[in-house]
């Protein structure tokens, strides 16, 4: 008993890296109001992994693009590490999204004219890090999610788990507190989205950062220490 009490109170204490209140977020589609999503919200904590499920078309990647600051939400309020972003200008969402986000795709959205090494550098140099040093740590992030043979590969000249694979380096490449990841693994075999998605989990997991990922896959869910899901609107 003592040892549960010991880690609810540890869970109480950790650090609310993402706060999602009342998110709402209507299109105009022709002409119409259509209302993806209706309110509800949730807190993410400093290394907690959290799973995005719902039906298709219930709004998972809507929210995906509204927290990570892709989309304005229409109403409601997201705070990043006590940030209110519905207060910054567009530079400043740009600068979280930066240095504070990483993004994980369905699809790899690696440039194709740059090798697995530049596109996980590319972050950092827009960051201001120095080209040598961008570099090397790209070189010890692709060691770390094992392509690192693949280094000055071009992603054509590649497989897709191994294009998947320099995505997750590349999320990884400012240090972010937070990885937003929409169907990681989904446009790969069961066998390659396997090894995928248990690189992204053990690499958020060992570098203590938070994960909000979308996912159909209950298996996949089920690994993440809390399951939200998107019901008519309603996060939570």
């Amino acid at each position: 008993m003592a040892s549960i009490l010991k880690s609810l109170s540890t869970l109480k204490r950790r650090e609310i890296v993402m706060s999602v209140r009342e998110i709402g977020k209507t299109f105009i589609e022709g002409g119409q109001p259509l209302a993806i999503l209706r309110g509800g919200g949730f807190d993410l904590h400093r290394g907690e992994i959290i799973a995005l499920v719902g039906p298709s078309g219930c709004g998972k990647s809507t929210l995906l693009q509204c927290v990570g600051l892709l989309e304005q939400p229409t109403r409601g309020h997201i705070f990043i590490s006590g940030m209110p972003t519905h207060k910054m200008t567009e530079e400043q969402r740009t600068n979280v999204r930066r240095d504070k986000l990483g993004f994980v795709y369905q699809r790899h959205n690696l440039l194709e004219d740059f090798s697995a090494e530049e596109n996980v550098a590319l972050p950092m140099l827009a960051a201001g890090v120095s080209e040598s040093a961008a570099g090397a740590r790209a070189k010890k992030l692709l060691k770390s999610v094992n392509i690192l043979h693949r280094a000055e590969h071009r992603p054509a000249e590649m497989s897709g788990g191994e294009q998947q694979r320099t995505a997750v380096a590349r999320a990884l490449a400012n240090g972010p507190d937070i990885i937003l990841a929409d169907e990681p693994t989904g446009s790969l075999d069961p066998k390659h989205a396997g090894v995928v998605f248990d690189l992204l989990l053990s690499q958020a997991r060992q570098h203590k950062m938070a994960m909000l990922f979308v996912t159909h896959d209950m298996n996949l869910a089920q690994q993440a220490d809390k399951i939200i899901t998107i019901k008519n609107g309603i996060v939570g």
